[in-house]
């Protein structure tokens, strides 16, 4: 043909069948020995930057509020250990705008045992010794029934007054409510602030409020789904062990039925997205008339309980399109690629035949998920410690203008330094965490290098499964006679030449999918800084460059096949990947018909036991079954466990159907080379 002859010149001529050749080459050497090293060098200092980041931090910074001295409430072994909550002494100088630029309140703030529940003033409380032994826990030590409340204001050694309270995480807030379109607190439409006004409105704390929950807000929700979590744990692992033996059984289907499994998946995947569209449109039809049913997502705004949604029919009916638009998709499909079908079955029967010999390689996956489940926590507690591992910083904070406001200084000898006598009404409170030594001014920086090697790891544990798959099955398709031909153990076999000659070219390809992972993260940190300019030309670049970087990442289909020519040539990285290009291209058409279309029937496998675990799931934890309402934990958000059982379905069906894509890819490239 035309096409194939020009395909031939520009992508070089086809290698010539050579009878003496047994599969991947023993005789090898290392390879791309540079970025061994530098690989080498970089974990290295990445273990290094894990000890350091070890010895500095304190994850309990971002675990216990922490009062005005920096110290951490309700913390175990130390004496705030029963005082798990936070006290503010005015609640309503969070309404500062200061609040939001620092994330601390200019009053002083101390732990205790009980929020205050009862209405009281440092005066009247001091008219009755019983009351002042009670106002006495909401101050600071050193306070006596001799000393008079101006006295104990002026030093600020207590609150001026207690307002009744509610904890919420972990913080003191005042039990506002709303009688009659009226704020309350305490069942009062007002309050006395211990200095001189008696009728405060309630509605004054408001604005306090809001600021101070502003930044915990986000943390509230992360501590529900945290409960949620050890609530529903043992359930979670259910059902991810049942979506791992749903995989296990198709898998093990396929060695005999290959045929059968394929279509049976495929008409199971539009009939389970057909009941998806079904349900919707019964819920759909069922909120009609329900009120509030009717609401736009967009009136609806921002809610941290998501079950809101759930109540809004506009919610439903974008499902149901979705859903739709999903299963026309997917039939256009199957009617367009019927016959391509055929011959993608044809090749997973043939890797179906290949795993029979290698069953040790379905069990890969798992090695692979422990060494990423190690580069994740690894990463999220070096993150975590490199983060808390900051120094207390103290600030001035007052009322009155004050010329040494905001800045540094120290408690310890606060009373007696200039700043105090410049400006008598100020206090030296903790701010925040930070640092001005060599060390917290490259933090920012190593929590990037944390980042990039955290790609950079995770994409080199990925592509050595990807090579040593492909060495195994590279062994069975040259063995001129199955099984007396291959290995022993040809998993181990392939995995030891991988590590032992190509440690370099595994970093070198892994190299360059973590860069440009980073460039699409800093583009997106960009972009949402620079979203409030509105600037249409910047907009306009961040969407080119955010695309071509997309374009880029998808590198890595060649970078697999790249790894299989390493395997089976035991050529550098360059001239593998160089090899593989010009292969694919000489048989493109090939390619598509076969490489995509297994791809697409192995996706369609993935999506049937995501959507068997997940309706599984669905019904279990949202209690819509009458036999699992007591079995069943109760939750904050039923869509925490379900997400997260159908995100862990998807990765443990990927972690068995990539065994089969990658034979697949192995056996193909293998008969093209040949």
């Amino acid at each position: 043909m035309p096409e194939n002859e020009e395909s031939y010149r520009k992508y070089g001529d086809p290698k010539k069948y050579d009878p003496s050749f047994k599969g991947p080459i023993q005789n090898r050497g290392c390879t791309d020995i540079v970025c061994c090293i530098l690989f080498i060098i970089a974990v290295l200092g990445y273990i290094a930057v894990g000890i350091f980041a070890w010895s500095q931090g304190d994850p309990r910074k971002a675990i216990y509020p922490t009062n005005s001295r920096g110290e951490f409430c309700g913390q175990a072994g130390s004496e705030l250990e029963k005082k798990r909550l936070l006290f503010y002494f005015n609640i309503m100088k969070c309404a500062s705008p200061m609040v939001l630029l620092s994330f601390q309140c200019p009053t002083t703030q101390m732990c205790v045992e009980n929020c205050p529940d009862k209405f009281m003033t440092l005066v009247n409380a001091l008219k009755n010794g019983k009351d002042f032994e009670y106002y006495k826990t909401f101050c600071k030590d050193g306070v006596t029934d001799n000393m008079a409340a101006t006295a104990i204001l002026k030093d600020g050694l207590c609150p001026p007054m207690l307002i009744p309270s509610k904890p919420f995480t972990r913080r003191c807030f005042p039990s506002l409510a709303l009688k009659g379109g009226i704020i309350t607190v305490g069942n009062s439409t007002t309050f006395d602030d211990g200095q001189g006004k008696t009728d405060r409105p309630a509605k004054d704390l408001v604005d306090g409020i809001k600021n101070a929950t502003v930044v915990i807000e986000a943390r509230q929700v992360g501590i529900k789904i945290f409960e949620d979590y050890t609530h529903s744990w043992y359930w979670i692992l259910i059902g991810l062990v049942i979506a791992m033996l749903i995989s296990l059984l198709f898998v093990v289907l396929m060695r005999f039925l290959a045929s059968f499994i394929i279509w049976f998946i495929t008409i199971a995947v539009i009939l389970v997205i057909g009941y998806g569209i079904f349900h919707c449109c019964m819920k759909y039809a069922n909120l009609k008339g329900e009120p509030g049913a009717n609401v736009k997502l967009q009136e609806l705004g921002f809610q941290t309980n998501f079950s809101v949604y759930l109540q809004v029919r506009q919610t439903w009916l974008a499902f149901m399109i979705i859903l739709a638009i999903v299963e026309v998709i997917i039939i256009l499909l199957l009617i367009f690629l019927r016959k391509r079908i055929l011959i993608a079955t044809a090749f997973i029967k043939e890797a179906s035949r290949a795993i029979r010999h290698i069953m040790c390689s379905l069990f890969y996956p798992l090695f692979t998920f422990l060494l990423l489940a190690i580069v994740i926590a690894y990463w999220a507690v070096t993150a975590v410690f490199l983060s808390t591992s900051n120094e207390p910083i103290y600030k001035v904070m007052n009322e009155s203008a004050c010329a040494h406001s905001a800045e540094t200084c120290d408690p310890a000898n606060y009373s007696m330094s200039q700043m105090k006598k410049d400006c008598a009404d100020s206090e030296c409170l903790f701010a925040f965490y930070g640092g001005e030594t060599v060390y917290h001014k490259y933090l920012m920086g190593l929590q990037f290098y944390n980042v990039f090697l955290f790609f950079w790891c995770a994409n080199f544990v990925t592509a050595l499964g990807q090579m040593t798959l492909a060495g195994a099955f590279a062994s069975y398709y040259w063995a001129a006679v199955k099984p007396d031909h291959i290995p022993s153990f040809p998993v181990f076999s392939s995995m030891g030449r991988s590590l032992r000659y190509h440690t370099g070219s595994l970093a070198f390809g892994s190299l360059i999918l973590p860069i440009i992972q980073v460039i699409r993260v800093l583009l997106e940190y960009l972009e949402h800084r620079l979203k409030g300019a509105k600037n249409k030309y910047a907009t306009f670049m961040f969407k080119c460059l955010k695309c071509c970087f997309w374009c880029l990442e998808k590198f890595k289909f060649l970078n697999r096949n790249a790894y299989i020519m390493v395997a089976i040539y035991g050529k550098n990285f360059c001239a593998s990947a160089s090899a593989a290009f010009s292969l694919i291209m000489r048989n493109v058409i090939r390619v598509a018909v076969v490489d995509k279309v297994t791809d697409f029937l192995l996706f369609l496998g993935k999506l049937l036991i995501v959507g068997i675990v997940g309706v599984f799931a669905f019904f279990f934890f949202s209690g819509r079954v009458k036999a699992f309402e007591i079995t069943a934990p109760n939750l904050h958000y039923y869509w925490v466990p379900i997400l997260t059982v159908a995100i862990g379905s998807y990765l443990i069906a990927h972690g068995f159907f990539s065994v089969y894509a990658m034979c697949v890819d192995t056996l193909f490239l293998c008969f093209c080379k040949s």
